[in-house]
């Protein structure tokens, strides 16, 4: 523009005062946006700290309603939940169950909190006795008998109350098997939300201690490769084809890049995961006086709505709504 060049442009005027910043401000986060995820144990009596995140715990399924109460006192209205089982098999069956872990803590937490969002993951890795995904054939995750099950469990996922299902185990076709299973069951009108652009990532090492989905091998041949990019438009746009009501990029800070090509491809709600091992760093990074945790948290906060994220899955969430930024 022919105005903006010193010094009849001059950048710091909008800076000037806090007031002025605010009102010029372009992007913002409001507890409307965030998301927290959030683990439930069966057969404990007591919370049980996550060394690797501090200030994140396993919360006792026998306590799951009071706790839901407090989180929802704390400001947060949605939750993406996690179950940590003591009934694990090849198949993952309890999570298929109308009496398992995963169905009681969706009751339990929709009871608990009716008008908190509550999302529901739709994975096998915490329910397996290998830590897969899915249904393991020959050494390999069996792409097609897995979707079944995971169909089977967004179904069971719903009949328990979830308002949203989030299918996290990367399998080709698993966004349109769910759709056509809930669609079945007539639960048309329950949104989908894909774990589109989901990567091999070294980040969720403390997410697997949390979770207690110890693996034996790795998740390379059905997550993405880091350094993919294309890859990931390819597969959050076939999600989107199949009927996904929201995509989603997993992690987020090494994948800003990734959110914002989406961002500029498709017009569903996107979120992305701050995920454990980014949790983690700020938590640690702050303990040990390196950095001031509120302002980075903001910051990491920030660059996922500049980079076109819409919802934030972050582990920072209840911390945010009881003291903000």
């Amino acid at each position: 523009m022919s105005g903006d060049i010193f010094p009849v442009s001059r950048m710091r005027r909008l800076r000037k005062t806090a007031a002025l910043r605010d009102l010029v401000r372009e992007n913002s986060v409001t507890m409307n946006d965030l998301i927290l995820p959030i683990f439930v144990e069966e057969g404990i009596d007591a919370p049980v700290p996550i060394s690797s995140m501090p200030g994140v715990v396993r919360i006792p399924e026998s306590g799951l309603e009071k706790e839901m109460k407090a989180i929802a006192a704390d400001g947060v209205k949605s939750v993406m939940m996690f179950g940590v089982s003591h009934k694990k098999d090849a198949t993952g069956s309890d999570a298929c169950q109308s009496d398992g872990l995963l169905s009681r803590m969706i009751k339990r937490a929709k009871d608990a909190t009716p008008d908190m969002v509550v999302m529901a993951d739709i994975c096998f890795c915490e329910y397996t006795d290998h830590g897969h995904c899915g249904v393991v054939e020959n050494g390999h995750v069996h792409n097609d008998r897995t979707l079944q099950n995971l169909a089977a469990q967004a179904v069971i996922a719903v009949r328990a109350g979830a308002d949203i299902v989030a299918p996290s185990a990367m399998m080709d076709g698993q966004i349109a098997t769910l759709r056509e299973g809930l669609d079945a069951e007539n639960f048309c009108d329950i949104p989908i939300m894909a774990y589109s652009s989901k990567f091999a990532s070294a980040f969720y090492g403390p997410f697997r201690a949390a979770s207690g989905c110890d693996l034996k091998g790795d998740r390379k041949t059905y997550q993405m490769d880091p350094f993919n990019g294309r890859e990931a438009m390819r597969e959050s746009l076939m999600d989107e084809a199949e009927g996904a009501d929201f995509l989603m990029v997993k992690p987020g800070m090494p994948y800003l890049d990734i959110l914002a090509r989406l961002r500029e491809q498709t017009l569903l709600p996107l979120a992305v995961y701050q995920v454990s091992g980014e949790y983690a760093m700020i938590k640690f990074a702050a303990q040990a006086g390196a950095i001031d945790e509120k302002r980075v948290v903001r910051e990491t906060l920030g660059a996922f709505k500049r980079a076109g994220a819409d919802l934030i899955l972050s582990y920072f969430a209840r911390d945010i709504g009881r003291e903000g930024f």
